[in-house]
């Protein structure tokens, strides 16, 4: 019994003990609720204050941005203001000025009124005098016709034709005078400068053909050349674009074609492949192949050493690749770089007789044929082309004038043009320069005879100097010497519009007078 009670006194004990805890706990909790009601509270009133700070302070920038904005806003209209009132007074100024010009212009317009209806009476007087004139005049002429037994027209004629005579006989007699007075000076100075500059440089003769001769071992070698259907020379043929011509020559094989450069490249690859024996198509390709090459290289050191023996410097690459290649070419089977040399040369010792800077004068006269080197790729003139190519390179304005101007393609304006004109002519014109067919050597010698000859007044003509030259002989009765002397630049500026020649053709009229008796 005492064991149940002491049980239940410890059960009550541990009740109440943990009622007690329980309690303890929850007044425990409530306290921390209040504390954190109050720290939340706290910061919620710290957070309010905050807030209305921060509302105060941003009210007050905006208030003083709103100020700032509107000083600036009254300091700009102000301005605009100012402006609109100058405008205003410039407006009103012109509108003032305007009207003074439209009051002087009313004025003026009264004043050219007045005027025209002065000059319209003026007129109708003046027409009224000026048919009375005519009348007069009318009247006159018909008593003029009559006593004279001439029409209007025809004493017109009478009078023109005579004035015309009359002034080509005063313009023949003072072109004699100034062409004697400048020949005594003239003459001789350009003897001296052209003898001068022929003996300081002496070419040599032309030697250029149309055609190339390879020599071959055998004529066995011939249908080796040939090949198999005739392969092998179609090959040869296809990559040169040269013609090859075997016949009953022995041991020898034509090469044929205009072209200087690819008959060159076609005679260096025959001979290597008739030395080297094996003649077939991959073989041909080939060695065609390294001929191009060594003729290209070959061009370039033409150029090269042309520019160093004239003196001359400073020309663009491309241009020295170009005067190489004239090296292949012929003209009237002159050599064009042989030619061009020639030209530089003479250019540059007449232009040291002539006080003229002879580098210039060398630089125009080698470049002067420079278009012949493309004119069969371009179509057009040479001295164009050459012009053309010049100013591409960079050339100055003075040479490439002058390079368009040696053939008058465009007029002569300066010394050098004239200059390189003239060493051109000297070059092309010297004797063996220049080789002709026979048949446009005799039309030649035949134009110029049946020019001459179609002058009223010729009784013989002859062409001579192997046409570089041309003679006339006068019917001494019906002509003068003034008539003469006007023949002979008709008849040399018929021959310039009609034909195409080298160089320059001298025409001598001759006119003399022969008394003939018999003694008896």
């Amino acid at each position: 019994m005492s064991f149940t009670l002491a049980i239940l006194g410890i059960i009550l004990a541990l009740v109440a003990g943990l009622a007690l805890g329980y309690l303890i706990r929850v007044k425990q909790g409530k306290a921390r609720l209040q504390s954190v009601e109050q720290l939340s509270q706290k910061i919620m009133d710290d957070a309010r204050r905050e807030a209305e700070t921060l509302k105060k302070e941003a009210l007050l920038q905006a208030k003083d941005q709103l100020y700032q904005m509107k000083v600036e806003f009254e300091e700009q209209t102000k301005e605009r203001r100012q402006e609109l009132n100058q405008w205003e007074k410039r407006l009103s100024q012109k509108e003032e000025s305007q009207d003074r010009r439209a009051l002087k212009f009313e004025s003026r317009e009264q004043e050219f009124l007045k005027r025209e209806n002065k000059l319209a009476e003026a007129e109708k007087v003046v027409s009224k005098s000026q048919s009375k004139y005519q009348e007069l005049v009318n009247k006159q002429k018909q008593v003029l016709e009559e006593v004279a037994g001439l029409t209007q027209q025809q004493a017109k004629a009478q009078l023109i034709s005579a004035i015309e005579q009359e002034a080509r006989h005063e313009a023949a007699k003072s072109l004699r005078l100034i062409e004697s007075e400048v020949r005594e000076s003239a003459d001789k100075k350009a003897q001296e400068i052209l003898a001068s500059a022929c003996q300081r440089y002496a070419g040599d003769y032309v030697t250029e053909k149309t055609v190339s001769v390879v020599p071959l071992p055998s004529d066995e070698m011939k249908g080796r050349i040939i090949g198999r259907e005739g392969r092998n020379i179609r090959a040869i043929e296809a990559a040169t674009g040269i013609d090859l011509i075997i016949d009953d020559t022995p041991e020898a094989v034509i090469l044929s074609g205009f072209n200087p450069m690819r008959r060159e490249i076609a005679r260096i690859a025959l001979e290597r492949l008739i030395s080297d024996g094996r003649i077939h198509p991959a073989r041909i390709e080939e060695v065609v192949k390294k001929a191009q090459q060594e003729v290209e290289a070959s061009v370039k050191e033409a150029g090269e050493q042309a520019t160093f023996d004239v003196g001359v410097h400073g020309i663009h690459p491309e241009l020295v690749k170009i005067i190489g290649r004239l090296k292949y070419r012929s003209s009237y089977a002159q050599n064009v770089l042989q030619h061009s040399l020639e030209v530089a040369f003479l250019c540059g010792t007449m232009a040291s007789e002539l006080g003229i800077n002879p580098k210039h004068a060398k630089r125009a006269g080698l470049l002067h044929d420079i278009g012949k080197a493309l004119d069969h790729e371009i179509e057009g003139p040479h001295a164009v082309i050459g012009a053309d190519l010049a100013k591409r390179y960079g050339e100055k304005p003075h040479i490439i004038h002058a390079i368009q101007a040696h053939h008058e393609d465009v007029p002569l304006n300066s010394v050098l043009d004239v200059l390189v004109q003239a060493a051109d002519a000297l070059s092309g014109a010297r004797p063996g320069a220049r080789r002709e067919m026979l048949e446009s050597y005799v039309k030649r010698l035949e134009d110029l005879e049946r020019i001459a000859d179609s002058f009223e007044g010729v009784s013989k003509s002859f062409a001579i100097q192997a046409g570089r030259e041309l003679r006339i002989v006068l019917e001494a009765a019906k002509t003068s010497d003034d008539k003469a002397l006007m023949l002979a630049k008709d008849v040399a500026r018929k021959i310039e519009d009609e034909m195409v020649y080298p160089g320059q053709i001298k025409v001598t009229v001759i006119r003399e007078t022969r008394a003939v008796d018999y003694a008896k």
